[in-house]
């Protein structure tokens, strides 16, 4: 997957064509007017810039996604994790849970997705 450099108002608009795609540029207007509480030109402005980034096509009014939400949040989530704690999911882990109690469905999910991507053991343990 290449890079996605995307900023958090993009994001924001993103959210909203994700939700309502394929949706006519004239209903992103009005949804990013409600939502962002953007001018019609601002919208029009991101539907380029998303376009040229590859992640939406708008093709005669219609905005389609290109690029679905959950391969840039996994993008951004791995940036994240690099940026801010040198790649280490435990550090992370251990940072976001200090002080915080999570419940035991909380728990038990955060088992099962460990589980789920939990490389073969190579015996050298």
């Amino acid at each position: 997957m290449n890079k996605i450099d995307i900023w958090d108002s993009d994001y924001r608009f993103m959210l909203i064509v994700w939700e309502h795609a394929p949706v006519r540029s004239g209903r992103l207007v009005v949804l990013s007017r409600e939502r962002l509480g953007w001018k019609k030109s601002t919208t029009y402005n991101a539907i380029r810039r998303m376009s040229e980034k590859g992640l939406i096509r708008n093709d005669k009014a219609t905005v389609r996604v290109l690029v679905p939400k959950e391969q840039v949040q996994a993008q951004e989530s791995h940036a994240f994790l690099e940026r801010t704690f040198d790649g280490s999911l435990p550090r992370f882990v251990a940072a976001f849970l200090n002080g915080k109690a999570i419940s035991s469905r909380e728990a038990e999910e955060i088992r099962r997705l460990i589980n789920e991507h939990q490389e073969e053991d190579d015996g050298n343990h």
